[in-house]
């Protein structure tokens, strides 16, 4: 299981999340890609509005883990994203959030699937409305097999890394001109290498607002996320 995430709102977490698993794709195995955070539909250029990740972590002990295929939407080049779903996270269950972090890590391990990818978005603000709850996201990180900081070379996101106890096994750095920082920088304030540089690209933004980036992504955005 890869997740990605972030300590600070507009880092660019859900477009790293969706060209990773754009990456993994396209030898016939599918590849669930699941959006805690909210946004991953839209930039894959499909419908998420109807149930997901919430309503299923909310439901009754009678549904099982299989619902989990029936709420998934279709995305072409490969991919199905697990939207996140309408209900507050607030209604979550921790037994259901459990069974879901399972459910995950048995798709990881299976020859019938490919890792699952995971959109974890902002874990620092601290929206329990809006945000998953620490009772999913720390097993999900620890259960990882790649945990993904989704950062830009930025003082004031940098900050943030100090004051919170997560820690990424790998970093993907957006690279913007002019930042007075660089890669050595953020190695050394997060602590973990620098897997993945994605430069900021007007054709990513292109591709996103017109709904196209499963369908042609960008080969900048494609070639930084597969060098890692």
């Amino acid at each position: 299981m890869e997740i990605c995430w972030s300590v600070k709102g507009g880092q660019g977490t859900t477009v790293v999340a969706a060209a990773m698993a754009l990456a993994a794709a396209g030898d016939g195995v599918p590849v669930t890609v699941v959006d805690l955070a909210g946004d991953l539909p839209a930039v894959l250029g499909v419908d998420g509005s109807g149930p997901g990740v919430t309503d299923w972590c909310a439901a009754g002990q009678g549904v099982g883990v299989e619902a989990l295929d029936r709420l998934a939407v279709e995305v072409p080049g490969g991919l199905r994203v697990l939207p996140r779903g309408t209900t507050r996270w607030s209604a979550a269950e921790p037994t259901r959030m459990a069974a879901l972090v399972d459910d995950l890590v048995a798709r990881s391990a299976s020859t019938g699937h490919r890792t699952p990818v995971v959109d974890a978005g902002d874990l620092f603000t601290g929206r329990p409305e809006a945000g998953p709850p620490g009772d999913l996201i720390d097993p999900l990180l620890e259960a990882a097999d790649r945990s993904v900081l989704v950062t830009r070379a930025c003082y004031l996101g940098l900050r943030r890394i100090s004051r919170q106890d997560r820690r990424p096994s790998e970093v993907a750095l957006v690279v913007e001109p002019g930042r007075a920082l660089d890669r050595h920088d953020v190695e050394a304030v997060v602590g973990a290498p620098v897997t993945m540089r994605i430069p900021v690209d007007p054709a990513v933004a292109r591709s996103v607002d017109a709904g196209l980036l499963a369908r042609r992504i960008p080969r900048s955005l494609l070639r930084a996320v597969g060098s890692a």
